[in-house]
C-alpha cells in the first residue's frame, strides 16, 4: 500500500468501515486542523491495529513534534518514537516510507550535532 501525501479533499472519503480506517480519518481530520497531539493519538491507534499507512503518518507527525516542541529530552523521546514506527511499518520499503525514514534519520543526527556544540556546564 503507497503512503501518498495528505490533502483537504481527503477528508471524508470513502472507507471499508474498519475501526483502524475510523482512526486513521480522526488523526487526518487532527492533522489537517493542526493538532499533532490529537493526530498521533489516532494515527498511533490505526496503527496499533494495524493499518501501514497510519504507522507512517504517525512517524512523519511525531517528527514535527519533535522539531516544534521546546524540551529537548521530549524532543529525543518523540524522535525515537517515530524512528520505531517508521522503520516497523509493513510499508517501510517503498520510496515514500524510505524519505520519511532518511528525514527521521537526519533530524536525529541534527540534534546530535547540536548536543555536541553545546557549551558544557560546570557544575
Amino acid at each position: 500500500m503507497l503512503v501518498r501525501p495528505w490533502s483537504p479533499a481527503d477528508l471524508g472519503r470513502p472507507t471499508d468501515g474498519t475501526w483502524a480506517d475510523v482512526a486513521f480519518g480522526l488523526g487526518e481530520l487532527y492533522e489537517h486542523e493542526g493538532d499533532l497531539e490529537q493526530a498521533a493519538d489516532w494515527y498511533r491507534r490505526a496503527a496499533e491495529a494495524g493499518r501501514a499507512d497510519a504507522a507512517l503518518r504517525l512517524g512523519a507527525v511525531l517528527g514535527r513534534m519533535a522539531d516544534a516542541g521546546p524540551a529537548a529530552d521530549s524532543a529525543e523521546e518523540l524522535l525515537a518514537e517515530a524512528t520505531r514506527w517508521l522503520s516497523g511499518a509493513h510499508d517501510a520499503t517503498t520510496p515514500d516510507a524510505i524519505e520519511l525514514i532518511t528525514d527521521m534519520l537526519n533530524r536525529q543526527l541534527r540534534r546530535a550535532a547540536r548536543r555536541g556544540l553545546e557549551p558544557a556546564h560546570a557544575g
